[in-house]
């Protein structure tokens, strides 16, 4: 009868099974011929948990090693005292990892770089005091395993997905931010389309920017874009449009969808006559047509989408000595809101202040008009909310402000500093939309986006 194989392994702990064989290099390997003839193969893997009845294990380990140096105690004269001590350090040393195993978040690397180099110096003490007394006792090869197994402990620790070490605290704080961020975007997520049931602008979100302008070319630095502020049903939905100057407008893009936008997948091409050349960066798309302005004669002038028909209106009052700060020829500027048509323009009779109109669409003439406090050389543009007329202006390269605020119903003005990241220094064009309550900023040749927060009532 050929003798049986017997194989005894300690059960694995989850922490150790995921290790490699030929990393198990605290493992030992010993035979023996049984009783009955049999062959045992006796196969010692390390623990990778440190439980507290190890440092009870340690101090019995002890006991059984003084036993060892009592015998050739004449040998471990000068060792005796250095392994009361670091077998103190050992039993340290196990809380220690303990502690990193149920609290990893409270240490840093150091803290694991610190406890490696004090277990080396453990291992190069039983080492020595192994070759030193010339001996193979299992006494010294279980500590032995014990140094190992908690090395291996140490490094899993530090590298382990599931401890929350230094790079992964790193990686949590990075995701906290998201979700901060995440929360405040949160708040403009859900706008109340209509309503103007509020006191006003309180902050504006961070920018989209939604791609390249239609050329998909840097070069063209001035231009605006935006969607049809009051889609008229019927007609072919113009939601989105693009309109390129350098100063001058000769073309202007329609797209039915935000989507076409996107992919460039034209509706339309304007290709304006000679006579109706646009000029700055002041479109809006209303009602199915486009308002801009025009210089021969210096009017704002309208284009009807479904007729094909020009038309102009002169303002006595309006200057070409007045522009934004960031870019020439936006004199007669154009926006709309949830009460209708704007247009903003400085006279000189104003002192340069922007003088706030309001258009009728169907006679196409001004009905009112309100002179405010703003310079409009000193502004970097201006829009429309809810009958309200807000001015930006620049804080750095970064940054712009909402800094001023008048109201066409209390005739009332005020300063406000809400602050808003540009995408790039220079803008062109910023218009507000009631129909998703969103600006829309030409920055640079790309296409931005903005979300509006308004402190409702």
């Amino acid at each position: 009868m050929p003798p049986l194989l017997l194989l005894l392994l300690p059960v694995l702990s989850p922490a150790l099974a995921w290790i490699p064989v030929e990393d198990w290099e605290s493992g030992n390997v010993t035979a023996s011929v049984g009783d009955s003839g049999q062959c045992v193969c006796q196969v010692y893997l390390p623990d990778t948990t440190f439980p507290a009845d190890r440092v009870q294990h340690m101090q019995e380990v002890n006991m059984d090693m003084m036993v060892e140096v009592n015998i050739q105690k004449n040998k471990l004269v000068s060792y005796q005292g250095k392994v009361e001590i670091y077998l103190e350090e050992l039993k340290n040393l196990t809380v220690r990892v303990v502690m990193l195993q149920t609290n990893a978040d409270d240490y840093i690397k150091l803290d694991f770089e610190l406890l490696r180099i004090e277990l080396r110096e453990f291992e190069a003490l039983v080492s020595q005091l192994k070759f030193s007394l010339n001996s193979s006792s299992p006494l010294f090869d279980s500590l032995y395993t014990e140094i190992r197994n908690m090395t291996l402990i140490v490094n899993q620790l530090e590298t382990y997905d599931k401890s929350n070490l230094q790079v992964i605290r790193i990686e949590f704080a990075k995701l906290q931010k998201k979700l901060q961020d995440c929360q405040k975007e949160q708040e403009f997520s859900n706008p109340d389309i209509g309503n103007c049931n509020h006191t006003g602008i309180i902050s504006v979100s961070k920018p989209t920017v939604v791609q390249l302008n239609g050329h998909l070319s840097s070069s063209y630095v001035y231009g605006v874009w935006g969607r049809d502020s009051k889609p008229n049903r019927g007609y072919e939905s113009l939601h989105f449009f693009g309109a390129y100057s350098a100063p001058h407008v000769y073309d202007l893009y329609l797209y039915t969808s935000y989507e076409k936008l996107i992919l460039r997948n034209l509706f339309k091409h304007y290709d304006l006559p000679s006579e109706w050349v646009g000029t700055g960066d002041n479109y809006i798309l209303r009602g199915h047509a486009i308002y801009y302005q025009h210089n021969s004669p210096f009017s704002m002038t309208k284009l009807n989408l479904t007729t094909g028909k020009y038309d102009y209106r002169v303002i006595a009052a309006a200057s070409t000595a007045f522009s934004y700060r960031y870019s020439e020829n936006q004199n007669i500027d154009f926006a709309a809101d949830e009460n209708g048509l704007w247009v903003m323009y400085a006279s000189h009779a104003s002192m340069g202040k922007i003088v706030l109109a309001k258009v009728d669409e169907h006679s196409f003439g001004i009905t009112e008009e309100w002179n405010t406090g703003a310079y409009k050389q000193l502004a970097g543009n201006a829009f429309m909310a809810c009958g309200v007329m807000y001015v930006t202006r620049s804080v750095d390269l970064n940054t712009e402000e909402i800094y001023y605020a008048y109201d066409t119903k209390t005739k009332q003005e005020k300063l406000l500093n809400i602050q808003f990241n540009k995408f790039q220094e220079q803008y062109s064009s910023l218009d507000y939309n009631p129909i998703d309550q969103k600006l829309y900023m030409y920055n640079n040749g790309y296409y931005v986006a903005y979300n509006v927060k308004f402190n409702r009532v």
